[in-house]
């Protein structure tokens, strides 16, 4: 799948992209430990025995980075010039090892760059589901992207 140029997406265009993820241990041990997380929540299963989850929960950064990273064939890949922001990222429902995950995206806003001729400004909204298409990872994306070539 390639991306998309800047004057190929429309303020509303859906995407359901088409990669899922079910959530191994590995997943969550790999990213926890990669970025020094010490959250026990995340890597003891005696403590998050006895919290309010009843086991581990899926460190935040990995699904979010997951649904980022799920959008990139259908949005950006090989069109984009660089990330601007992440924005109003929420977390409603926690993710457990053996979650089946899926991503969805919606073109939210548009814009023309005021300081580079040759790109445009997208703003998505990136949403993350889990198997029982609860919704438990949401963010919005701007991104400075190329424009058609001329």
């Amino acid at each position: 799948m390639a991306g998309r140029y800047f004057e190929q997406f429309e303020i509303g265009d859906t995407m359901r992209h088409d990669l899922h993820r079910t959530v191994t241990e590995t997943d969550n041990l790999l990213i926890t430990t990669l970025t020094h997380n010490p959250q026990p929540l995340h890597l003891d299963a005696e403590y998050a025995a006895g919290t309010e989850f009843g086991r581990i929960v899926v460190n935040g950064l990995f699904t979010f980075s997951l649904m980022v990273g799920l959008s990139v064939g259908d949005t950006t890949l090989g069109t984009l010039i660089a990330n601007l922001g992440y924005d109003e990222v929420v977390m409603p429902k926690p993710v457990f090892v053996g979650d089946t995950l899926r991503a969805e995206t919606v073109v939210a806003d548009k814009r023309e760059s005021k300081s580079r001729p040759n790109a445009g400004i997208v703003i998505f909204t990136h949403r993350m589901l889990n198997q029982r298409s609860e919704l438990v990872c949401q963010c919005k994306r701007t991104a400075l992207l190329q424009r058609l070539p001329q």
